[in-house]
């Protein structure tokens, strides 16, 4: 028997939701080894995309089965309001699984989406936007020019090629520099990154005054809603290997993958940029700098990445 009135029946208006939702994935198991630094990190991404966004959004975290201290501190991030909409995953369901979730609970209709190491700069999520709204039938757009495969943004290429009101440019159009700042977080070594960026070139479009590189990443993009939603569910068997999936469903139905002519977001990977350290970093112990010079020789650091690989899949597959 029901006692007394739902006083929810008297309120005469709910909130709506912003147009735009920054949606991150977030996945930190333990803090030490590999993610050591990735609850700084977590937290610079976080700070980084609120005061680099130039539009009203929401932030939506999607949480895949992280550690009880980073689960600590999600929840008091909400709890203070500085994050509207925080899932937290019992179990790692892979980029595939959050992604299912997240196209399809975000509640803007744009999503600005990005995984947990990513920083953002000043304006990142308008000219975003801009390019999102200008262009016609958008996949997604990465806040930052990079050298990504041909072959994923051939769609891209063929609308250009048809549209007389897009003009193209092709070659060398960023600098080492640039190249560079974001390439060496990938880890393939300075002279791996000169020859991707000697044997590559950009792409760079201008359309109705609005200019955009060709090409994407899926570590961070902005698109509709309703298009990122129509290529669930992803089945991906492994948590991270197959993310290039995205990319190719977007490309051969047609969607365009573009990028803003302007760098403005970084990958941190694992390890937070010293400008961004809160005291300066202390010299090691002469010990605990020999010890350091030993395992990064190449040797000695391919067997202990690979041990320590070894370590996380039998625990953690």
């Amino acid at each position: 028997m029901r006692v007394g009135q739902n006083p929810a029946k008297n309120l005469k208006e709910v909130a709506h939701p912003e147009r735009i939702t920054i949606a991150v994935l977030n996945y930190i198991p333990f803090q030490n080894g590999f993610y050591a630094e990735s609850l700084d990190v977590l937290k610079a991404c976080l700070q980084s995309a609120r005061d680099g966004a130039d539009l009203p959004f929401d932030m939506m975290v999607f949480d895949n089965g992280s550690c009880r201290d980073v689960v600590q501190y999600l929840v008091e991030e909400k709890e203070a309001g500085r994050i509207q909409f925080l899932v937290l995953s019992q179990k790692n369901l892979g980029k595939g699984g959050a992604w299912n979730y997240i196209f399809n609970a975000a509640p803007g209709e744009i999503i600005a989406y990005c995984d947990s190491d990513a920083l953002f700069y000043p304006g990142w999520l308008s000219k975003s936007v801009q390019i999102l709204e200008t262009y016609p039938r958008v996949g997604m757009i990465t806040a930052r020019p990079l050298r990504t495969s041909p072959e994923l943004y051939s769609a891209t290429m063929d609308w250009v090629r048809d549209t007389p009101e897009a003009t193209v440019e092709e070659g060398q159009l960023q600098s080492w520099e640039m190249f560079e700042e974001f390439n060496k977080t990938l880890n393939y070594g300075i002279e791996k990154d000169r020859e991707i960026f000697d044997s590559t070139q950009d792409v760079k479009i201008t359309y109705k005054g609005v200019t955009a590189f060709a090409g994407a990443n899926h570590f961070q993009f902005v698109g509709w809603k309703e298009t990122l939603r129509s290529f669930t569910p992803f089945q991906m068997d492994k948590p991270m290997g197959q993310v290039r999936m995205l990319d190719k469903r977007l490309n051969e139905c047609g969607y365009l993958r573009l990028m803003t002519a302007d760098p403005l977001v970084q990958n941190m990977s694992n390890t937070l940029p010293d400008e961004l350290r809160d005291q300066p970093r202390q010299e090691p112990q002469k010990r605990t700098g020999m010890r350091k010079r030993i395992a990064n020789l190449a040797p000695f650091r391919k067997v202990l990445l690979w041990l320590h690989d070894a370590i996380f899949r039998l625990y953690n597959e």
